[in-house]
């Protein structure tokens, strides 16, 4: 049974920095691809950041120089670190992993980013 378990949402003021984690109940060297989701209230979810099993990233244009996903495969964790916040940032962030087509998500962190 795959679990994921995401953690270190919070509020934080702008231009400030958080740090995600997302423990897998498994090996994360199964998965094809883990990566970070966000939905913000009355908006769809969108793919934030991933990182393959060789370590290959892709990031939406949105975050691209502020946010960094990396894997620790020890400890069967991704994290994504998060630094310059913007008000936009605020949402619901989801730990996603993919293993061979299906699809696995964590519960969800929330992260408020206002002054």
């Amino acid at each position: 049974q795959v679990q994921l378990v995401d953690a270190g949402g919070g509020l934080v003021q702008p231009g400030g920095s958080l740090r995600l984690s997302c423990a897998a109940s498994v090996n994360i060297f199964n998965f094809n691809a883990m990566g970070w989701y966000r939905q913000a209230p009355g908006k769809q979810r969108e793919l934030v950041a991933t990182i393959t099993r060789g370590g290959s990233t892709e990031y939406v244009d949105s975050i691209k120089g502020r946010f960094t996903i990396s894997r620790d495969n020890a400890k069967n964790t991704v994290y994504l670190q998060m630094n310059s916040l913007e008000t936009d940032d605020t949402a619901v962030y989801y730990c996603n992993a993919n293993l061979y087509g299906s699809l696995y998500w964590g519960r969800g962190t929330q992260v408020s980013v206002s002054s």
